[in-house]
């Protein structure tokens, strides 16, 4: 994903002369095109990832669409007040990247395991939140976010993620989610951010409706509306803890279509979360190593759906 948003930014800055990307002394094999072509409008700033965020709300002042990057929680839970008071407060064209969101960097320990910072970041008004599902997803929210001219918050995977998308996409507005498979069943997945691709290999395997939701935050409501009306049993994955993530999200979302009788209690699906339970791993190994011991499986999804 990390090179599909480089090369994204790369194109969109021949266009747009205003975008700046600042990082916190990495990227490297990554961002030197960007940077040997925009020498003027790139910046290491070292490990010093709050001063980056501070820097960058500055040349958001100044009218630059900033791009701040670096790895998991260190543009996001270590800049946590930056982001609310010198980025979203003011509402800031800042775009905030963390490559190896999830446990993408789980071989490097829980000090990598970036793991709850959907839930943080999406509480914080003016910040729309994002998880794309692989490359041609990061692709279009990358070249969306340099439109947008607000606080914008894309968690990238860490690199060699499948294109799942059989076609680059076009076109994505705030809060859509995106239909992979349609099996005509009463069943569906709704999945986020690196399960995507788990996601997509169990739903075909079963014929079981697949949608992948790039954004946590907006989510449209509507849209989803029609997918609960639509489904009686969903599961909703992601690679985050349970608590205030994209499940969260969803949930909240139902509470108030029903709160507001845009549908009836009788009509609610029936609904199981997979998510990361409320406590920390203190270990280090591959990603599908931490996901396995996480519980990030569709161990249970047969029962749920009654598959044979």
């Amino acid at each position: 994903m990390r090179t599909a948003f480089i090369n994204q930014l790369t194109i969109d800055a021949k266009k747009n002369k205003k975008i700046f990307l600042l990082v916190a002394d990495l990227g490297f094999s990554v961002i030197e095109n960007f940077a040997k072509l925009y020498p003027d409008r790139y910046l290491n700033v070292g490990i010093a990832e709050q001063n980056m965020a501070g820097i960058a709300a500055g040349l958001a002042k100044e009218g630059f669409c900033v791009y701040i990057y670096s790895i998991g929680n260190f543009p996001t839970l270590r800049c946590m007040e930056q982001i609310r008071y010198d980025i979203c407060y003011h509402d800031l064209n800042v775009n905030i990247v963390a490559v190896g969101g999830g446990y993408s960097y789980a071989s490097l320990g829980p000090s990598h395991h970036a793991t709850e910072e959907l839930g943080m970041l999406r509480t914080i008004p003016n910040l729309i939140v994002c998880a794309p599902g692989d490359p041609f997803e990061a692709k279009e929210l990358t070249s969306l976010s340099s439109k947008i001219n607000k606080p914008f918050y894309i968690r990238l995977g860490r690199a060699g993620e499948k294109k799942i998308h059989t076609n680059p996409i076009n076109d994505l507005e705030l809060g859509d989610n995106l239909c992979l498979i349609n099996s005509k069943t009463k069943n569906a997945i709704f999945s986020t951010g690196g399960m995507l691709t788990d996601s997509f290999e169990f739903a075909s395997k079963f014929n079981i409706s697949l949608y992948s939701f790039p954004f946590i935050k907006p989510l449209n409501k509507w849209e989803l509306l029609v997918l609960f009306k639509l489904y009686e049993k969903i599961i909703i994955i992601e690679e985050h803890q349970i608590s205030a993530g994209f499940g969260s999200a969803i949930l909240e979302n139902l509470n108030d279509l029903v709160e507001d009788h845009n549908i009836d209690k009788n009509d609610i699906p029936k609904i199981k979360r997979v998510a990361i339970k409320d406590e920390f791993y203190s270990l280090a190994g591959s990603q599908k190593y931490l996901k396995n011991i996480a519980g990030l499986n569709f161990n249970d999804a047969n029962n749920f759906f009654n598959l044979d």
